[in-house]
């Protein structure tokens, strides 16, 4: 039995948020003293409620704050790269707890604009307190944005895709086709070849015919929802877009990462 049995085991039998409600609790003991020293090295940083860390990422101060700092250099890195002009207006689909989009005011001139927006309410309420100069909102599930059309020179997604059924993948990404400008850029990660060992047979032979994979039976756009993309189902997903970069993560022997895409809007 490998671990794509055993989720969907737990699946079925209503047991996957008592496991990831363990899987917290052991993450928060697991990192207390890192996280304190964290703490006591930068008084001044805030930080959400540690479960919407968790949600968004994993409990760690370090990783949530100083890597993640990195992290949006990286991301800007990607349309800068291929629209070097600026100033833009700038989407972070899913911000989460303001985990990358908290640091982008510090790499982009005064007249770019910031915005977020998420499904959790709770964590949009959090950023619109704590997150000074970006711009916040709430989305439902539906794939509904307060923004005009054509508005947005750069969106990105980190691992919001792969939390989501597939019908809601087709309708969000003509939704973000519909506010991101022509000639805009779209930075996403899926789940990509790397996470095949994780599959069961059953999902590894949909998977080979190009299907999406989808693990539900849990809250759609919970961490637990789980979504894997094959090249058959990104090729009908991307119909609307140049693809200009697509980084293929490889499986190895430690924690699988997600694939990077890059497309532009036709």
């Amino acid at each position: 039995m490998n671990k794509g049995d055993v989720s969907h085991f737990l699946r079925k039998a209503g047991l996957m948020h008592l496991t990831d409600k363990l899987r917290y609790l052991l993450y928060s003991v697991k990192n207390r003293k890192k996280n304190s020293l964290f703490k006591k090295n930068y008084p001044n940083v805030k930080l959400p409620p540690d479960y919407f860390i968790y949600e968004s990422f994993q409990i760690d101060y370090e990783e949530y704050y100083l890597k993640s700092r990195e992290s949006a250099q990286w991301i800007l890195g990607f349309l800068k790269k291929y629209n070097p002009v600026d100033p833009y207006n700038i989407l972070d689909w899913g911000c989460g707890p303001g985990r990358i989009i908290r640091h982008l005011p510090d790499f982009l001139d005064e007249e770019s604009r910031v915005f977020g927006t998420d499904y959790n309410a709770a964590s949009i309420e959090w950023c619109k307190t704590n997150l000074p100069k970006i711009d916040f909102n709430l989305n439902g599930l539906e794939a509904d944005l307060p923004y005009d059309g054509n508005f947005f020179d750069y969106i990105y997604g980190i691992s919001i895709f792969t939390h989501l059924s597939e019908k809601m993948h087709y309708e969000w990404m003509a939704e973000l086709y519909r506010v991101l400008k022509p000639g805009g850029i779209f930075m996403l990660t899926l789940h990509g070849d790397a996470f095949i060992p994780k599959l069961s047979k059953a999902e590894l032979a949909d998977y080979n015919k190009g299907e999406i994979v989808i693990r539900g039976h849990v809250k759609e756009g919970h961490r637990t929802f789980a979504a894997f993309h094959p090249k058959g189902f990104t090729d009908q997903l991307f119909k609307k877009f140049d693809v200009l970069e697509h980084i293929i993560q490889q499986a190895g022997a430690g924690k699988p990462q997600q694939d990077i895409w890059v497309v532009r809007k036709k």
